[in-house]
């Protein structure tokens, strides 16, 4: 028998990375989706049958927050990732044999802005503000059930970097347009995950069942912006680029129809649980990443 797994908001580019991954493992993959073919997220029953017997589901669903965030984003935005946990939540605990393993993706940008020290899961600060406050209802969410049979992970995830999609396509822009100098005053930390790692981190939670509750997903080697435009800019072969600061990156960014938090925010986020929990990473620093990527 091939053993299942569901992905629920798999359309992505990390959905469709660990799609691939997992059939190359011999999974037979089931997927959950706002649009057919996929299983859609009205339809419980049809989700209870694809959860049956299944190895793990993993939820990466939530609408895009690259976008400006006036009021209906806000709302979707929130009820994306809250909305679509419940479902699938409902659905568990209507199953007779659950899937073991429940992996919920959360976000790194619950954590303040922080530019004095790192944030690990047990010593991390919670911030304030519209993202912070979405994550901390995804997580409540989520632990809100109780699934005696299903361990729940939930994975605070910093900023996804892989070859087809995610961030690194805006950045890649800047610096080939000859804006890749620092954006902002360049001190603010950049905490970030290549998407083999965190596929690979899935992997390893699956194999060790005694792991479960609030893990960081991100490289054990968080950079300042600074670290991270050089790199990319060596990368790309662009020897110089123009710095942004604050206000410019404000007045772009509405034009862009996006929040300048996603490049201003201090991420200062360290993997402290699966480091504990002997996790290696494939690719630890941004050298190695933006090599493998670009």
């Amino acid at each position: 028998m091939t053993n299942k797994v569901v992905l629920a908001g798999g359309t992505g580019f990390i959905g469709q990375y660990f799609q691939q991954k997992f059939e190359a493992l011999g999974y037979k993959v089931i997927l959950i989706a706002r649009k057919s073919p996929a299983i859609t997220w009205n339809d419980h029953e049809s989700m209870v049958d694809a959860l049956e017997n299944a190895e793990m589901v993993i939820n990466l669903a939530g609408k895009s927050v690259n976008c400006r965030y006036h009021e209906q984003n806000k709302k979707e935005i929130l009820q994306s990732r809250t909305g679509t946990t419940k479902l699938l939540g409902d659905a568990v605990t209507a199953c007779e044999n659950p899937p073991r393993l429940w992996v919920n993706a959360s976000t790194a940008t619950i954590y303040r802005h922080a530019e004095d020290r790192p944030m690990t899961e047990t010593d991390g600060e919670i911030g304030t503000g519209f993202s912070v406050d979405v994550a901390t209802k995804w997580e409540n969410t989520f632990f809100h059930f109780t699934t005696p049979q299903t361990r729940q992970v939930a994975l605070r995830i910093a900023i996804v970097l892989g070859p087809d999609g995610g961030v690194i396509t805006p950045y890649k822009n800047l610096v080939k347009f000859g804006l890749g100098g620092i954006q902002g005053n360049g001190k603010q930390m950049f905490s970030w995950i290549h998407v083999e790692d965190l596929f690979q981190i899935i992997v390893f939670l699956n194999k060790h069942e005694e792991l479960e509750g609030v893990f960081n997903c991100s490289s054990p080697n968080p950079i300042p912006n600074y670290h991270l435009m050089r790199v990319l800019r060596e990368q790309l072969n662009r020897p110089v680029g123009l710095s942004a600061p604050a206000p410019l990156l404000e007045l772009g960014s509405f034009f862009l129809r996006t929040e300048t938090e996603l490049i201003l925010k201090s991420r200062w986020v360290i993997p402290k649980r699966l480091l504990d929990a002997g996790y290696t990473f494939r690719f630890p620093t941004i050298e190695q990443t933006l090599a493998d990527i670009l």
